[in-house]
């Protein structure tokens, strides 16, 4: 089993950035590929990154290619996303969430539904 909690949300105005933080509980944390989700209101929860158990395969949904990075420190059991040139449109919720072992990057952007959520870190951006 695996706990999940996000950190870093909050409010910052167009241009700035931000990190998020996802402190993960549990053995299991670095043999499973974790990602970020978002949701924003009034709209369906969207992929925002994946990242490989080991680190070395990532994946970015296009609206936030070249801006936000996502990375993971296996001996912190944390992972982490990067938001840099945040604009009105990334204003949601954030969730970090992992999946269970031999799962890729490739299925998880495909749409596999995660098994392990956070609750969740709002992020809004302001004009």
């Amino acid at each position: 089993q695996v706990q999940l909690v996000e950190s870093g949300g909050g409010l910052v105005q167009a241009g700035g950035s931000l990190r998020l933080s996802c402190a993960a509980s549990g053995r299991s944390f670095s043999i499973i590929p974790m990602g970020w989700f978002r949701q924003a209101p009034g709209k369906e929860r969207e992929i925002v990154a994946v990242i490989s158990a080991s680190g070395e395969r990532t994946g970015y949904a296009d609206s936030v290619k070249g801006r936000f990075t996502i990375s993971r420190n296996n001996v912190e059991k944390t992972g982490y996303l990067q938001m840099n040139s945040l604009n009105p449109e990334d204003t949601a919720v954030y969730y970090c969430a992992a999946a269970r072992a031999g799962i890729t990057t490739v299925q998880i952007m495909a749409g596999y539904v995660m098994d392990y959520w956070g609750k969740g870190t709002l992020v809004t951006v302001s004009l």
